[in-house]
């Protein structure tokens, strides 16, 4: 088994600081980054995924001001309400500042990533993000009109500092609460959080190293806190032994009202109020898969969602349903299709990437061989943007037949 790859040294650091303020409905900050591109670039590109169709559609917009490049005032335009682009001469391997300040204006009680149900707000891609492959580029293609997919983020690290209005909220987040109202995320390609008021249960898994687990759950949704905790440890602990050691020491789930699933982020989990069954152990799966192992989600959203169905199917004992599930015409044979093909055939997305995904890789072969590949996989891959090439050749590691499987699903090279 090949050693897990480490993060980039010269990962992207953020700063950030956001202000939850309810009476005005809307969340602001601050936002520094400095960024080493790997190869020459005439320009950055921030993603606003709170623009994108879906999100604007029901009343949500980011907004930003005072950006500036080196410390200098910087023009900027936009290729699209999701696509900020800051031109300018960055040569490979030399660092650059850039910052501004942003406002996001939060809508109501929609089932989605940014959203907000009385004091309960859901913050998940929320604020302007780098979308940056390492060897290839910008990621900056036009947002997806039935889907805030995440960006393609690189790796990074995140200094976060929260306050609240009222100030007695609640705050759950991703990485760790160093002291209060701080929080440090280190090796992740996002950072999420949620508000409310919630009650808090904690424990631990051993996956294999101590993992502090905390769950908390927002006032009226009746769900016992404890019980998501424990179910967690128990997934963590079976996923870290089945797809290799889980990466960080925090895992946080937030239960907040009117959300029907489930929406990943590294280390921090936002899921709705009935979903402690196959939803848990799914975003757990994504840990390990947009987490870790990072991809193009608008490109090709089955390396995440795919490998992610799988991890559930194999943790609730499903994966021989979804081995002999039957796929309908439109969704057999295009697993591979980016976000584009599925946002005009929405009625497909959950069969055709989902369900042909777990599908795919449990007509490999032996379960426990797939297991084996998948660990390769995440391995190899850990904290880049991996693309189909990569979970091929990991899969061909034990299962020479595995291009020529793979593509009879319609996922390629």
């Amino acid at each position: 088994m090949p050693a897990r790859a480490q993060p980039d040294p010269n990962r992207p650091r953020y700063t950030l600081t956001v202000n939850v303020d309810l009476p005005s409905n809307s969340v602001s900050g601050d936002l520094k980054v400095r960024f080493t591109p790997d190869a020459p670039t005439d320009k950055l590109v921030f993603r606003l995924w709170p623009n994108g169709p879906a999100l604007a559609g029901v009343g949500s917009h980011l907004d930003v001001g005072n950006i500036t490049v080196g410390g200098t005032a910087a023009p900027s335009s936009f290729s699209n309400p999701t696509t900020l682009v800051l031109p300018g001469t960055h040569p490979a391997g030399q660092p650059v500042d850039a910052a501004m300040t942003w406002r996001l204006t939060l809508p109501g009680a929609v089932n989605d990533r940014v959203a907000r149900i009385g004091d309960a707000v859901r913050l998940g891609s929320f604020f302007p993000i780098l979308p940056w492959e390492s060897g290839v580029g910008w990621d900056d293609e036009p947002p997806p009109p039935q889907f805030a997919e995440a960006s393609t983020a690189p790796t990074a690290d995140f200094d976060v500092t929260v306050t609240t209005n009222p100030a007695d909220l609640g705050v759950l987040a991703s990485g760790t609460q160093d002291r209060p109202g701080h929080w440090s995320a280190t090796a992740v390609r996002d950072f999420a959080m949620s508000t409310g008021r919630f009650t808090v249960a904690t424990a631990t898994a051993r996956a294999p190293d101590p993992v502090s687990v905390t769950v908390g759950a927002s006032a009226g949704t009746g769900v016992d806190p404890a019980q998501f905790a424990a179910k967690a440890v128990n997934v963590l602990q079976t996923h870290s032994a089945r797809f290799g050691p889980y990466a960080w020491s925090t895992y946080t789930l937030a239960i907040t009202p009117s959300l029907s699933g489930g929406i990943e982020y590294p280390t921090f989990v936002m899921q709705g109020p009935s979903t402690i069954g196959r939803t848990t152990s799914h975003e757990l799966g994504h840990q390990w898969f947009y987490s870790l192992v990072g991809n193009n989600q608008g490109r090709d959203p089955w390396l995440d969602e795919g490998l992610a169905t799988y991890a559930e199917g194999r943790y609730e004992g499903t994966i021989d349903g979804f081995k002999t599930a039957s796929i309908g015409a439109g969704a057999a044979g295009h697993l591979g299709e980016p976000m584009t093909y599925w946002g005009n055939n929405h009625a497909f997305y959950n069969q055709g990437v989902y369900i042909q995904g777990a599908k795919a890789l449990a007509n490999l072969g032996d379960l426990n061989l797939v297991d084996c590949a998948l660990r390769i996989y995440a391995a190899r891959n850990a904290y880049r943007i991996a693309r189909p090439a990569d979970l091929i050749n990991s899969l061909a590691a034990v299962f020479p037949n595995a291009a020529q499987v793979m593509a009879s699903f319609g996922a390629h090279p």
